[in-house]
């Protein structure tokens, strides 16, 4: 049973791990691709509904603790350190998409306060997206607050972040175990 569980749990770490790194990835690559493009003007891509615009973040969303980027480094990392131990242990694959999510938008604006100027967790973070009525964000950003909402569906439904403790299987978000869906493990 242990040995069981066990194996249930390398695929979801591989789970976690791939959302971490493709998210963080893309994050990365379109802001590199926004600063190669986009100067001071903004580009307005679907009318006046969408629009990209060059913007240096040295705050939070909404511009929450401006100028308080080493704060805001150590916090994230705080979180992102949490999430991960706890995540470490999920068998629900819903609940490692939203955690992969959460993690690795943290880590692609984590990216930015280590790496971009001035530097050592106080760098400005990029963002680089612009819809009406909403500060302008990237893709770590919206990869955040993605995984936090499915996040608050799985509490709000009751789906516990482990599978099923009987038989170690993952289980999607429908709290639906995947061996016990297909028929099984002696099928």
């Amino acid at each position: 049973m242990q040995a069981k569980r066990r194996t249930s749990l390398i695929p979801a770490r591989r789970q976690l791990l791939t959302t971490l790194f493709l998210v963080a990835g893309l994050d990365c690559a379109t802001k590199s691709a926004a600063l190669a493009t986009l100067g001071n003007d903004p580009v307005r891509v679907i009318g006046n509904f969408l629009t990209f615009h060059l913007l240096y973040n040295s705050g939070a969303a909404f511009s929450i603790a401006t100028n308080r980027t080493t704060l805001l480094s150590a916090f994230s990392l705080v979180v992102a350190t949490l999430i991960l131990i706890r995540a470490w242990r999920m068998t629900n694959r819903a609940w490692i998409s939203g955690a992969g999510l959460v993690v690795g938008g943290i880590a692609g604006n984590l990216f930015d306060r280590i790496f971009r100027p001035p530097g050592a967790l106080s760098g400005q973070v990029v963002d680089w997206i612009e819809v009406p009525h909403w500060p302008t964000f990237n893709l770590a950003d919206s990869s955040i607050v993605i995984g936090a909402l499915l996040v608050a569906v799985l509490v709000i439904r009751n789906i516990p972040p482990e599978g099923s403790r009987r038989s170690g299987t993952t289980s999607d978000l429908n709290g639906v175990d995947d061996e016990a869906h297909k028929g099984g493990p002696n099928e």
